[in-house]
This record gives structure tokens, C-alpha cells and sequence, in this order.
């Protein structure tokens, strides 16, 4: 009887031994999925972001060399009509540069929400949570002081050993006059 009930206990510790490991195996799969899905969030924003430089550029000097092409085609055919067309490619110049503006603060954007989100994921705190934490801190501090308003503060006891040191050296140099 007590064989058997030793085997059955030494059953019972293998298999919460496996579960314990395959618990722990699982844990450590799913934190690295986790570092892999931010890794790869991380680059797709910073690709994006690459990206946007790139075609930004393009689309910017495209619409120069095209404005340019409209000047000169404008000046041979209008001549005192140049300032006329000048204003419209200037014009067609800001709008571009407008829509190419517009376009880099959407990347930017969708930049900026894919790394809150990674970091969301990896559970770092935000701004609110740490203003948060700095108002329970201070609300702490003042309830502690209120508490026990008789203890000094450890920046007290400093302030009072030069004045002592201060006061003998006043007393020596008294001494000498």
C-alpha cells in the first residue's frame, strides 16, 4: 500500500514537472512572438518612413523640372505674359508642395500610431500613466509629512555640520586676534 502510494506520488510530480515546463515553454514562445511583432512594426515604420523620403523627393523634383518646363514653353510663347504664368506655376509649385507636406505628416502619422502601438504591446508606460504615478508619489510625500511632521528631513542633518564646523572655525580665529 505505501509502494503504491509513492508511485502514484511520483507519477503526480513528473506530470506537474512536464506542465510546469511546457507552461514555461509556451511563455517563452509567446515572448518571443511578442519581440518579433514589435521588431517587425519597428522596421515596416522605419521602411515607410524611408519610403516617404524618397518619393517625396521625387514627386518634389518632378513638379520642379515640370514648372520649369511650363516657364520656358510660357516665356516663348507670351513673353509679356511671363508674370501671368510665372504666378500659376508658382501657385501649382505650393500646391504641390502642399499635397507633399499633407502626405508626409499622413506617413508621419501612421508612423507615430504604429510605434504607440508596439509600445503599448511591450507595456511601457505612457505620459498620463507617469504623471499619474508622479501625483500618487507627491500625494504620498505630503500624507507622510502630515503623518509625522516631527522627523527631520535627511537634507536637514547635512546643513546643520558646516554650521558647527563654521562656528569653530570662528572661535579659533578670535582665539588668534
Amino acid at each position: 500500500m505505501a509502494k503504491l502510494k509513492k508511485t502514484a506520488a511520483k507519477k503526480t510530480a513528473r506530470k506537474s514537472a512536464a506542465a510546469s515546463a511546457s507552461q514555461q515553454a509556451q511563455a517563452e514562445r509567446l515572448t518571443k512572438s511578442l519581440s518579433e511583432s514589435a521588431q517587425q512594426i519597428w522596421l515596416a515604420g522605419v521602411g515607410a518612413f524611408g519610403r516617404a523620403q524618397v518619393e517625396g523627393t521625387r514627386l518634389f523634383e518632378g513638379l520642379v523640372k515640370e514648372g520649369l518646363n511650363l516657364e520656358q514653353t510660357a516665356r516663348k510663347l507670351a513673353g509679356n505674359r511671363a508674370d501671368v504664368v510665372r504666378d500659376a506655376v508658382e501657385n501649382r509649385v505650393g500646391q504641390a508642395r502642399e499635397r507633399a507636406a499633407d502626405t508626409w505628416d499622413r506617413l508621419e502619422k501612421v508612423f507615430e500610431d504604429r510605434v504607440q502601438r508596439a509600445l503599448i504591446k511591450l507595456g511601457v508606460p505612457n505620459r498620463e500613466d507617469l504623471g499619474a504615478l508622479a501625483d500618487r508619489v507627491d500625494a504620498l510625500t505630503a500624507e507622510l509629512r502630515r503623518v509625522s511632521p516631527r522627523r527631520t528631513t535627511t537634507s536637514a542633518a547635512p546643513a546643520r555640520a558646516p554650521a558647527k564646523h563654521a562656528r569653530k572655525k570662528a572661535t579659533k580665529k578670535q582665539a588668534v586676534v
